[in-house]
Formats: C-alpha cells, sequence, structure tokens
C-alpha cells in the first residue's frame, strides 16, 4: 500500500533540492467564493484590456475541469529577490524595471524545473497524469498557493510568505493522484495599510481588491494603447512593471535571495541611464531584452513608456 504521507513529503523535499524555495499541496476542486469575486470584478471591467481573463471562466474556477480527473493542486514558489534590488526601493530619478523583469522569463525558468518534479512525482506513483503550469493557463495560483499553506493573499492581492515576503512567482503542478494536504494559510496583513497608502495611482481601490486598470504594471504592460495624459504623472519612473506596494510591506523585510540564478538581474537589462532609453532601437530592445519576459511588452509600448517616463523624471528633477 502506498504511503500517502510519506509520498508527500517526499515531493516535497524534492521540491526544495530543485531549487523551489516552498512547497505545498491542496485538494482540486471547484472554487465557488472565488467564482463570485471574479465574476463581479469582471463584471466591473476591472481587468480592462485583458479579454483573456475573461476566458475558460470555469476552468479558472475548477481545475478539475482544465485537467479531467485531478485531485492535486501541488504549489511551488520561487524567489526572484536579489539584494541588488534594494538600491531601486525609494529611486525617483532613474527609469526603473519591475524585479520580476530583470533576469531570464521565469515562465522558462520554473518550467524547466517542474518538468523534473513531474517526473519525479510520477515515477514514485508509478505512473500519473496531470500538468504544469507558470502563469501559464488559467489557473488562480494565488487561491491554490494560498490554500496550499504557503501564504495569504494580503491587501495589495500578492501573495505574502511570513518566511519570504512577496518576491517571489508561483507554479503548479496539478495531478490526478491523492496526496496528504496542508492547511491554508491565515491572514497576517493585520491594521497595516501601507500598500494601499503607497500606490500613486489609486489601484488597491479596496482592502484585497486591485483595479488593473489603474495599475502602473497593467498601464506599462498589458494596455496595448497610449497611456492617457491623465495617467502619466502616476507612472512616476517606472518604465516596465511597478514594485511599490510589495517595497513598503514590512513582510519583504525577510525576501530571500532567489536560488534560480537565473531569476538573478542582468546588468546588461538594469545598468542604463534614462538616454540610454531613449536612444533604444528596435535591434538593441531585441538583444538585451531576449529571453527576457520584458518583450511582452513589444517595442512601441516600451518606448512610449521611456517617453512618460523621461517627462516626469524631468518634471521631478524641476521641483527638486
Amino acid at each position: 500500500m502506498v504511503d500517502q504521507q510519506q509520498l508527500t513529503e517526499q515531493i516535497r523535499a524534492y521540491a526544495l533540492e530543485l531549487g523551489f524555495d516552498a512547497c505545498g499541496f491542496a485538494r482540486a476542486q471547484h472554487l465557488p467564493h472565488e467564482e463570485r469575486r471574479l465574476g463581479e470584478w469582471l463584471d466591473q471591467d476591472r481587468n480592462g484590456t485583458m479579454s483573456w481573463m475573461e476566458n475558460h471562466f470555469e476552468k479558472r474556477v475548477d481545475p478539475t475541469l482544465l485537467v479531467p480527473g485531478s485531485k492535486t493542486v501541488v504549489s511551488v514558489l520561487a524567489s526572484y529577490w536579489h539584494p541588488s534590488h534594494a538600491r531601486q526601493i525609494g529611486d525617483t530619478e532613474h527609469p526603473l524595471i519591475s524585479k520580476y523583469a530583470q533576469g531570464r522569463d521565469y515562465h522558462k525558468v520554473l518550467k524547466k524545473k517542474l518538468k523534473k518534479l513531474f517526473r519525479f512525482t510520477k515515477d514514485k506513483f508509478g505512473g500519473l497524469e496531470g500538468r504544469i503550469f507558470t502563469d501559464s493557463a488559467p489557473v488562480l495560483d494565488k487561491v491554490w498557493a494560498q490554500r496550499a499553506g504557503l501564504g495569504w493573499i494580503g491587501k495589495n492581492s500578492n501573495l505574502l510568505n511570513k518566511d519570504i515576503g512577496s518576491f517571489f512567482f508561483i507554479g503548479e503542478m496539478i495531478i490526478d493522484a491523492e496526496l496528504n494536504y496542508d492547511a491554508p494559510q491565515t491572514d497576517h496583513c493585520g491594521t497595516c495599510t501601507r500598500c494601499i497608502d503607497s500606490c500613486p495611482t489609486d489601484a488597491i481601490y479596496e482592502p484585497y481588491r486591485v483595479d488593473a486598470t489603474k495599475c502602473i504594471s497593467y498601464l506599462t504592460i498589458e494596455l496595448k494603447d497610449e497611456i492617457a495624459d491623465s495617467e502619466q504623472d502616476g507612472i512616476q519612473n517606472w518604465i516596465y512593471g511597478c514594485d511599490i506596494c510589495q517595497d513598503v510591506c514590512p513582510w519583504n523585510s525577510k525576501a530571500k535571495i532567489a536560488s534560480f540564478t537565473d531569476l538573478h538581474p542582468r546588468d546588461y537589462v538594469v545598468d542604463h541611464d534614462l538616454k540610454f532609453w531613449q536612444d533604444l532601437t528596435q535591434d538593441q530592445y531585441d538583444s538585451i531584452f531576449e529571453g527576457s519576459a520584458i518583450r511582452r511588452a513589444k517595442f512601441d509600448k516600451f518606448s512610449h513608456n521611456v517617453s512618460v517616463v523621461s517627462k516626469n523624471i524631468t518634471q521631478m528633477d524641476q521641483k527638486n
């Protein structure tokens, strides 16, 4: 007879051996509470132009429809924090790129490791059906990580972990085998509202609710149109993404250095001044951001972001 507890711990141990920072297990099932909340959010058009979030709605709230026969969602965390990131916290003089995008494309890094974890798990069971994911399918990854005991969803809607903060990626294996399940993590935000108070665009319109259409990350990455004049000041000096609500979070004082060196910042991505980005050509863009998540924004979008930030930095300099 298979020792379910032993198998669960073997899989967790191998995930940590691969370099993941945490691994947890939750029962695959329909999520009625999240279905209601997501439905309300979409009905209010909080997703903006991200119409893909409306696709496969039923599968998004029920992994047993996404992966027929699934019984378990195995969630893993992979930190992308690096000590050099600290220098950009509070920096208002230089163009900033969100920390998660400064290294190699996380989809490629995590999937490679998840494939190894899946093969290990399949060998242990002597056969297994399932799929791996990392921000690549209709999966509510933060919800599943919370249910697997890996943290709680904070007031900025990011997953927070007591031991490593929130500067991490989330990946999943959804499999047709039953394992021992972890207890969901409880909320530890308390009365803190730093993330809400610090958001320059008021994107966190109430605790635990974010309007994507106001979020700097959305405006500089997902929005295909030019950023409206009325929204440009709020972008501040972010040319790709934003970390403000995470930078101010007290739990990120415990941020852990990324085990996967491919996620460490690349000097040729971050060590440039404003003039360099202003003069950037299409060929340079393609070369610098090869294998990077930043390619999602496309050259024209990135260049527009730079022009917005250029104006903002000039205005900030004049005020000082």
